[in-house]
């Protein structure tokens, strides 16, 4: 049995999706902070809502999906019911294993998972490390939960705030991108529903292309820049803008803020 422990919006996507790639609802079961909540979710899904203590003691995996900074307060709670045949995968951001190993029984694998919000679609990243105690096996069964959602990518844990920084915070990047391109068009005199389905097709077009082709993404952009012409010398104003130099520094910082976050 699966437990997610903190069924927020992350939490509800991944149970959404382990429904949708064939789990029976009798496999799973959930917590929540507030009952309505919990109605909602047994309603929507038709799963069964227990309390993080028998969530713990009746699963063999346990998902925990709350908000890092309620992560030692649930570790307390579950504590006494976490036997050593289970698996803990913890989708907290900034939580390192060790801070989990601490405060559960010696000996209990844990898998840190960092994803992010195409997660609602299907079209996660997810990037996952194993704990100290967490062995091939314990990666194969978070891979297995985590994939009808999305990719799924194994590194190590000293990466994983690289990663929450490239990936985690990846989509917002794109959309701010495409707000820039949005009110480009406006300028351009554009109306703005007309805008918006150009800059949103353009981007789905060239990320299928991305993963698709197999072309690295410099050919992909010569492709489409010609000699004298127009991509040229739009491409010539973002460099002498420094907006590649501004994206290095934006997620340096942002993996920077994450160490911040985590060391409290």
């Amino acid at each position: 049995m699966i437990a997610i422990l903190g069924a927020g919006k992350m939490g509800e996507a991944l149970l959404s999706g382990v429904l949708r790639a064939g789990r029976r609802p009798s496999e799973l079961v959930a917590t929540a902070r507030r009952e309505e909540r919990a109605s909602l979710l047994r309603e929507r899904y038709g799963i069964e809502t227990v309390s993080n203590a028998d969530a713990a003691a009746k699963a063999g995996t346990l998902v925990i999906a709350v908000k890092p900074q309620d992560m030692g307060a649930l570790l307390d709670e579950i504590r006494p019911h976490v036997g050593g045949d289970r698996l803990v995968i913890s989708m907290a951001a900034g939580i390192p294993t060790a801070f989990i190993e601490e405060r559960l029984p010696a000996g209990t694998p844990v898998v840190r998972v960092m994803s992010n919000t195409p997660v609602h679609v299907d079209e996660a990243m997810s990037v996952i490390s194993a704990g100290s105690h967490a062995g091939e096996e314990h990666l194969k069964l978070a891979e297995e939960l985590l994939s009808p959602v999305g990719k799924v990518l194994r590194i190590p844990e000293s990466l994983q705030d690289g990663a929450t920084a490239l990936s985690g915070s990846g989509p917002a990047y794109f959309y701010y991108l495409v707000e820039a391109m949005v009110d480009a068009g406006i300028l351009l005199g554009m109306p703005r529903a007309a805008a918006l389905e150009m800059v949103i097709q353009s981007a789905v077009g060239a990320a299928v292309m991305l993963r698709d082709s197999g072309e690295h993404p410099v050919l992909l952009r010569e492709a489409v820049t010609s000699p004298g012409g127009t991509t040229i010398a739009a491409i010539r104003e973002l460099e002498r803008h420094g907006v590649r130099a501004a994206v290095l520094e934006a997620i340096e910082a942002a993996r920077n803020r994450g160490r911040e976050l985590a060391g409290g």
